[in-house]
């Protein structure tokens, strides 16, 4: 390694399992990347209670300073390359040159990688390195690498699987109803949600398709009033169905895939919520995207969101995370939450082990961080009346054909101070970590009542009780005093509420089921009275959740 470079702590990168290096990267190939600048010491996990600032008080208090954007402008200027942007406060600077001025400056070794699910992608193995004059501001590097950071779900229905003889997925009218939504529309609100597309080959990206007219009829279908829905695309562009027409099998299959996803969360939040704005950030969804979503979402001061849902995540402690990146996300957590906006999560579809098989438990990134809130999954049973219990379809992993509700204890984040609670991991000599998930709804069977591409296609999963918990607090925040709204919320539900808690006063207990996922690691969570790492304090009571809040 140069001496004029000093190598960036938790910047390794591991081979991906399965990936083959095809080639070196073309030097005059353009790179983007998005660097994380040290700033001004933010509060901790255990601060973030109630409090929120402005963005203008954010800037004041937390700004990095200019000195030390300069100074990075300056070195990085040297290497050739150039800045095309900066988020508030400067914490992230988003900078592009060819990539042999990128590997000169960051000592990496650029390739094009080939993955069976992901096809060809541009990638990275080992450490980054930083000029030695900037390595006291530099604390990220994201970008080179863009192998996906997320599980890409499987649908759980199909048209043509629904029989006449199975229940009837759940209509919007009948999500108000079962979880007690209060009264409203959302009006006033503005209810966030990430999105995603995939990167290939360094510089094509496989977007999912956006049907826009899906949202307004199936709100038609039930009376409801059509939505405000708002795409905004950062480096990925949904596409139009007549783009999607054009694509090759092998990319629609890829497109279609994600689109399940983007055409759930936009349509749960837009009956639920129709009044309401919905902003829809698409990005691309390697290490770089989520990001630069997460500073697009902080940057939106003029429609900062009472709730941002994200359906998306991937193993904490998956090597193909690298634990800077972690961090950085995080960071931009932190301060969303910072903001009062609650970012609700999913927590992952493949119960106790989150899809690595090696007899441990595992939970879902972004859910583990402590500053979001952890949503987990029920369904309902056939019997009469259905009773609601932890999501768990045989053997409780997605690639099994079946799902299960994600939730544990966390190996990366400690405990906050205010999630008093006594659930102890699966794992033998573990931390005291997060818990998780801090909620739940519906997952399961029946399922929801959706559209995709005007035809009826019902779906779940935790990424629909994500989306669905993102709407309840639009409708919460809308009928809560100016002083109580635009609220963290996570911090809230563990605080005493009489006798109680708030979550557990604000929520219906799940007192049945587990989330063991099978064959690994063959134990689990289970539901019992009060909380648990299998459905939190349980699924809402919304209206009885918007009275605690006006108070507490």
């Amino acid at each position: 390694m140069a001496n004029n470079h000093t190598p960036l702590h938790d910047s390794h990168r591991h081979p991906r399992a399965g990936a083959r290096r095809l080639r070196d990267i073309d030097a005059n190939a353009k790179v983007e990347v998005t660097l994380t600048l040290k700033g001004p010491e933010l509060p901790g996990a255990d601060a973030v209670v109630g409090a929120k600032v402005t963005p203008d008080e954010f800037l004041q208090r937390y700004a990095v300073p200019q000195a030390d954007r300069e100074r990075v402008r300056k070195a990085l200027a040297a290497f050739g390359l150039q800045i095309d942007g900066e988020s508030a406060g400067g914490h992230s600077l988003r900078v592009s040159g060819t990539a042999s001025a990128m590997q000169a400056a960051f000592q990496v070794q650029l390739g094009i990688y080939a993955h069976d699910e992901q096809g060809e992608y541009r990638g990275r193995e080992g450490d980054i390195a930083i000029p030695a004059d900037i390595a006291d501001v530099v604390t990220g590097v994201h970008g080179f690498d863009q192998r996906a950071v997320v599980q890409r779900r499987k649908r759980q229905a199909t048209a043509a699987a629904t029989t006449a003889t199975a229940p009837a997925p759940l209509s919007p009218l009948d999500l108000i109803q079962r979880y007690d939504f209060p009264p409203g529309d959302g009006a006033g609100q503005t209810v966030a949600i990430a999105e995603f597309g995939q990167p290939l080959s360094g510089t094509h990206v496989v977007a999912p398709v956006y049907y826009p007219g899906d949202a307004p009829a199936l709100n038609a279908k039930y009376g409801i009033a059509a939505p405000n829905v708002v795409i905004k695309p950062l480096n990925v562009t949904p596409l139009t169905p007549a783009q999607y027409n054009q694509l090759p099998a092998s990319a629609q299959q890829i497109s279609w895939d994600m689109s399940a996803e983007v055409t759930m969360d936009i349509q749960i939040v837009a009956a639920l919520c129709p009044a309401a704005t919905v902003n829809v950030y698409f990005a691309t969804f390697d290490q770089k995207g989520w990001i630069d979503l997460l500073d697009a979402v902080v940057a939106d001061a003029a429609a900062i969101p009472v709730s941002l849902s994200i359906s998306w995540g991937l193993a904490e402690d998956s090597t193909d995370w690298s634990v800077s990146a972690l961090q950085a996300i995080s960071q931009r957590l932190q301060i969303l939450a910072m903001h009062g906006v609650t970012t609700c999560v999913s927590s992952g579809d493949d119960g106790s082990g989150d899809q690595i098989d090696d007899g441990r438990g595992h939970v879902n990134f972004p859910a583990s961080s402590p500053f979001v809130l952890a949503v987990g999954g029920t369904m309902l049973t056939t019997d009469s009346p259905a009773q609601e219990v932890t999501w768990w379809e045989s053997p409780g992993t997605r690639s099994g054909g079946g799902g299960a509700s994600g939730g544990g204890v966390s190996v990366l984040f400690d405990r906050p101070s205010w999630q008093t609670v006594s659930v102890e991991s699966i794992n033998p000599n573990a931390r005291d970590g997060r818990v998780m998930p801090d909620v739940a709804a519906l997952a399961g069977a029946p399922m929801y009542d959706l559209l995709m591409a005007g035809k009826p296609m019902p779906d779940g999963g935790t990424s629909a009780a994500t989306p669905l918990w993102a709407a309840l607090l639009a409708r919460v925040n809308a009928g809560l005093p100016a002083a109580r709204r635009q609220r963290f919320l996570t911090p809230l539900l563990y605080a005493a509420s009489s006798a109680t808690t708030v979550g557990a006063a604000g929520c219906r207990d799940i007192v049945s089921g587990d989330n063991i996922s099978s064959p690994q690691p063959g134990k689990g969570y289970s539901a019992g009275v009060g909380f648990d790492a299998a459905t939190g304090w349980g699924v809402p009571i919304g209206s009885k959740l918007l009275s605690i809040l006006q108070t507490v």
